[in-house]
C-alpha cells in the first residue's frame, strides 16, 4: 500500500532539501550533490522528477516559497476581522518564528528576487506572481478595512500594500547583514507604529 506514495515522498524530500540548500547558498551556488546528501536519493531519481537544476529551482519557488509566503503573510490577513490586526500579527509572527539562523539567512523569497529575477525568466515570472498575489491580498484587505471603518479612508490601498511589502522585505534584508534580533525588533516596532497609524483618527 505504501509503494504508490513513494514517488511523491521522494519528490517532497528533494524539494525540502533543495529549499534548504538554496536558502543557505543561493540558487547559483546550490549543489545538487549537497541537496542529495543525506536524503538517500540518487541522481537518477532526481532527474526522474526534475529535468535539471533549473526545473528543480522553479519547483522550489512554486511549491515551497509560494506556500511559505502565504502562510506567513497572507493567511493571518484572511484570519483577522481587522486587516491591521492581521498585518501586525504577520510582522510579529515572522520574527517570533525566526531562529537566529533564519535572521542571518534572510527571506528566501527576497533572496531569490535579488539573485535570479534579473537572470532567469522562469524565476522572474514565478516570483512576480507571488509578489502580485501578496500585494493584492494586502490591498484588498486594506480596502475592506476602509469600507468597515477600520482603516483610514485617505490612504491608497494599492500603494500602501506595495510600501508595506517593501518595508517587510527591507527590514529582513537589513537584519540579514547583522543577524541582530534586537535590531530586527526595533525596526519591527517602528513598522508596527506605521501600521497602527493607518487606523482612523479617533475623536
Amino acid at each position: 500500500m505504501s509503494r504508490p506514495r513513494q514517488p511523491e515522498q521522494t519528490r517532497a524530500l528533494l524539494l525540502d532539501a533543495a529549499f534548504r540548500e538554496i536558502r543557505r547558498t543561493g540558487y547559483q551556488a546550490a549543489s545538487l550533490d549537497r541537496i542529495l546528501d543525506g536524503t538517500g536519493i540518487t541522481r537518477g531519481a532526481l532527474y526522474h522528477h526534475f529535468a535539471d537544476k533549473q526545473a528543480l529551482g522553479h519547483a522550489v519557488v512554486d511549491e515551497r516559497i509560494r506556500p511559505w509566503i502565504r502562510e506567513r503573510w497572507i493567511d493571518p490577513l484572511l484570519q483577522a476581522e481587522d486587516p491591521l490586526v492581521g498585518l501586525e500579527a504577520s510582522v510579529e509572527g515572522v520574527l517570533a518564528a525566526s531562529t537566529n539562523e533564519d535572521l542571518a539567512l534572510g527571506c528566501p523569497f527576497n533572496n531569490l528576487i535579488q539573485e535570479m529575477a534579473p537572470l532567469d525568466d522562469g524565476f522572474r515570472t514565478r516570483l512576480r506572481a507571488i509578489l502580485e498575489d501578496w500585494q493584492a491580498a494586502v490591498a484588498i484587505h486594506l480596502a475592506l478595512g476602509q469600507a468597515a471603518g477600520r482603516v483610514r479612508s485617505g490612504i491608497d490601498p494599492d500603494a500602501t500594500a506595495v510600501f508595506l511589502i517593501a518595508a517587510f522585505e527591507g527590514l529582513f534584508g537589513i537584519t540579514k547583514t547583522t543577524a541582530s534580533r534586537s535590531l530586527a525588533s526595533a525596526m519591527i516596532d517602528i513598522l508596527l507604529d506605521f501600521i497602527d497609524g493607518l487606523r482612523p483618527d479617533t475623536v
